[in-house]
């Protein structure tokens, strides 16, 4: 099956850990690729010691954005840590370093040696075409029968939406974050 958690809302990366949870209960091997990320997540810490679950990051420690997706004082207020590119036109470094990644997570997939595999902030990725919608249906080619496939990350493409065996959307009804509440670690880090 193929299950894909969207939408505004928190807990998509939470929802595709909880499943990974449950798999490693019931015996099964998973194998989860974060995308975007580096290794600075708290959860990180504990999926590492799991010895049925293989956790791999690519992505680099900065966030991205197009041109025009943010205001002057968005901008300002992330500074240094985010890098803004024209529509269209993401950086080709990073596109490389997330498209690497994806053939790591084909090869395990196509491996058959895991259960579930997931595929964290893949929707992102896609989202800003920093990796193309081909390299995704490969994987999804390529994939064993067997195999459970998550795909977090907001903005799902309308074509993965329409293939998934299951959508769950995150809807953001309200959110501390817009009265001015960073991250906490142990909660959104």
């Amino acid at each position: 099956m193929l299950q894909v958690y969207t939408g505004n809302g928190k807990g998509k990366t939470t929802a595709a850990i909880g499943l990974a949870i449950r798999a490693l209960g019931a015996g099964h091997r998973v194998y989860l690729m974060q995308f975007m990320k580096s290794l600075a997540y708290s959860e990180q810490k504990i999926l590492a010691g799991f010895p049925a679950l293989t956790l791999r990051t690519t992505g680099k420690p900065f966030f991205i954005a197009e041109e025009g997706m943010l205001t002057k004082e968005q901008r300002a207020a992330w500074g240094e840590d985010i890098v803004v590119f024209p529509k269209g036109e993401p950086p080709k470094d990073y596109c490389d370093l997330l498209e690497a990644g994806l053939e790591k997570a084909k090869r395990a997939a196509e491996s058959a040696a895991y259960d579930l595999v997931i595929l964290d902030e893949v929707n992102v990725a896609l989202f800003f075409g920093l990796i193309r919608r081909d390299a995704l249906e490969s994987f999804l080619a390529a994939l064993p029968a067997k195999t459970e496939l998550v795909c977090t990350g907001r903005n799902a493409p309308d074509w993965l939406i329409a293939r998934a065996d299951l959508v769950t959307e995150m809807q953001e009804i309200r959110h501390y974050y817009t009265k001015g509440i960073p991250a906490r670690k142990g909660i959104e880090n």
